[in-house]
């Protein structure tokens, strides 16, 4: 059994549970899963089977959106309502300008500090590991990328105003650092209250299926919350290679760009591809090559 499955991840279990209970239910032991959610988070989990774990890389590299209910006048050891209240602030009224303002200060480009309690290791230990024993090091900030950072709602009377925000940002951004970074820049301080991830690279939460759901459909015997290997990278631009040309591709040699079809225009040299027969199967993910131009494919991950 080999594809991609997307899960939707309830409140509660970690992402490390979830993907165990498909290992249970599915019987395979080649699983895994495209970008971890907090365990007070819930939303899309794609998990991969099989020879589709191959492309989970492609999944992560791609952009994140969440929906964040932020609570003002307070922060937590954990950056969320998972962990313990550690500064009060509490707040008449959060002004709507005042914090529309600051949301326009952390879009772009940004330097991330990861907080202690992440997965994130120091020394060969994980930094979660690390804060449950009282212990907090020095942490490099990291580049990431805020593509949209939206207020969709406010309930700004105090003494702990909320807001709903709409996140996209890029792999490796801490939903509750940013949150938390936010109430630090206005002075009252915030954490997260909810957090829901409803799409990661090409999954949307209108497409997931629950736990609960896969385990009905198993009973029944059908498998159609199994998606193929190609959906993992379905956000990529398709090439179509030609009969002849398939072998030159399943060796892993460069494929000269007359041996495709329908070629994506504006393609530009180091993009990512996925390259298929004519049939639609999905022979691999491959590099656009040349020096001026796009002249050819030079395969990544093949699927013979």
């Amino acid at each position: 059994m080999e594809g991609f499955i997307n899960l939707l991840k309830p409140p509660g279990p970690t992402s490390h549970d979830a993907v165990q209970r498909i290992r249970r239910l599915l019987g395979v032991k080649r699983v895994g899963h495209g970008g971890t959610l907090d365990p007070l988070a819930a939303g899309v989990l794609p998990v991969a089977l099989g020879r589709a774990t191959r492309l989970l890389e492609y999944v992560q590299e791609g952009s994140k959106a969440y929906r964040a209910e932020v609570i003002f006048g307070l922060e937590t050891v954990t950056q969320d309502m998972a962990g313990e209240v550690i500064n009060e602030r509490p707040l008449e009224e959060l002004d709507a300008r005042e914090l529309e303002a600051a949301l326009s200060r952390f879009t772009g480009v940004q330097e991330q500090v990861p907080p202690m309690f992440s997965a994130v290791r120091h020394q060969g230990q994980r930094l979660y590991d690390l804060a449950r024993r009282g212990e907090e090091v020095p942490r490099q900030p990291r580049r990431v990328v805020i593509y949209r950072l939206e207020l969709l709602k406010l309930w700004p009377r105090g003494p702990y105003p909320r807001a709903l925000l709409d996140v996209v940002c890029s792999k490796g951004t801490y939903v509750r650092t940013l949150c938390h970074d936010l109430g630090t820049y206005l002075g009252c301080g915030a954490a997260v209250y909810f957090l829901l991830r409803y799409r990661t690279g090409p999954f949307t939460i209108d497409g997931a299926w629950t736990l609960e759901e896969i385990e009905a459909a198993l009973q029944e015997g059908r498998h159609d919350f199994l998606l193929p290997p190609a959906a993992g990278v379905h956000h990529l631009p398709a090439v179509v290679v030609k009969p002849e040309a398939v072998r030159v591709v399943l060796r892993g040699a460069l494929l000269a760009s007359d041996g495709c079809r329908n070629v994506p225009p504006g393609l530009q040299r180091g993009d990512l591809v996925r390259l298929h027969g004519e049939e639609g199967v999905l022979l691999a993910v491959a590099r656009c090559m040349g020096k001026r131009s796009v002249e050819g494919f030079k395969p990544e991950k093949v699927f013979p």
